[in-house]
């Protein structure tokens, strides 16, 4: 009878075992609250689970600092982030890129530095001795990293020619500086054309001192030892979403156009903008 009764507790185990592995997690950045994130994506996540015939659980961490330790650990099977982000999870966790979004009507973005039109300054140079408004944290692509880019590329280093300053997200930077909180402000350019920004500030009244060249938009990356057949579902799945009703209402709900199928080595002018703005090499 013990045997009997190790055999079956043996076989509870391995079926509970068998389905945590076949669980898939998609981890999703914080870019906006996550709260919002989550409702964002989960029927995208709904259907993935229904399209892959396995459990689909979509977390969405607090923060950025949840995000990094969920990533470091290998949780995520599918994560979502920023440029960044993924260069860095590719050296050195292994993930390897597989799409990329399509937002505001293009695959692509700029950073820049800005000032208002009533402030004096009309060059990069003359931002030296002045302070510039990042939006997050110095992990951000579009509003630290390439802004920084653009401004060490007039010779400006920052702690010493400039002060730094940090708002929330680059909304609120850019909302900061508008308000006279800093000289400059370090941002994605798109953030320009958002209809809540327009209502906050008079755009007008902005003015682009230095703009980098077009990036590719935000990665999803999948897990090293993922398998091809797995990853060609997922393909297919996202980047057929625009293609019909439900996946339209889906792409709208995540404020995005489109997804479509991307290779890491897209990602090599990225590398090259890091390296020469924070000194990271990846």
């Amino acid at each position: 009878m013990n045997a009997y009764k190790h055999s079956i507790v043996g076989i509870v185990l391995f079926f509970i075992t068998a389905t945590a592995i076949a669980d898939i997690n998609v981890g999703i950045f914080p870019r906006r609250k996550a709260g919002q994130m989550y409702t964002m994506f989960k029927p995208i996540t709904e259907q993935l689970s229904t399209r892959l015939g396995e459990k689909v659980n979509l977390i969405v961490p607090k923060n950025f600092k949840a995000f990094w330790k969920d990533l470091n650990s290998g949780r995520f099977d599918l994560v979502h982030y920023n440029q960044y982000h993924y260069i860095k999870s590719h050296k050195e966790l292994g993930y390897n890129v597989i799409l990329a979004n399509k937002e505001f009507g293009d695959k692509k973005v700029s950073g820049m530095v800005a000032v208002r039109t009533d402030s004096g300054i009309n060059t990069i140079e003359e931002l030296k001795g002045k302070t510039v408004m990042f939006g997050g944290g110095k992990k951000a692509m579009m509003s630290y990293i390439i802004p920084t880019y653009l401004l060490k590329q007039q010779g400006l280093r920052p702690g010493i020619d400039y002060q730094e300053k940090f708002a929330l997200n680059p909304f609120a930077a850019i909302i900061a500086t508008y308000d006279g909180h800093a000289d400059a402000v370090g941002n994605g350019e798109v953030i320009l054309s958002l209809k809540r920004v327009k209502q906050r500030v008079d755009i007008g009244k902005i003015k682009i001192l230095s703009s980098s060249k077009p990036v590719i938009f935000l990665p999803w990356a999948v897990k090293k030892d993922m398998n091809v057949e797995k990853i060609n579902i997922i393909q297919n799945f996202m980047v057929d979403l625009k293609n019909t009703t439900e996946g339209k209402k889906m792409l709208k709900k995540a404020m995005i156009n489109e997804f479509y199928v991307v290779e890491d080595k897209e990602y090599d002018y990225i590398r090259e903008l890091v390296e020469k703005a924070i000194g990271e090499k990846y």
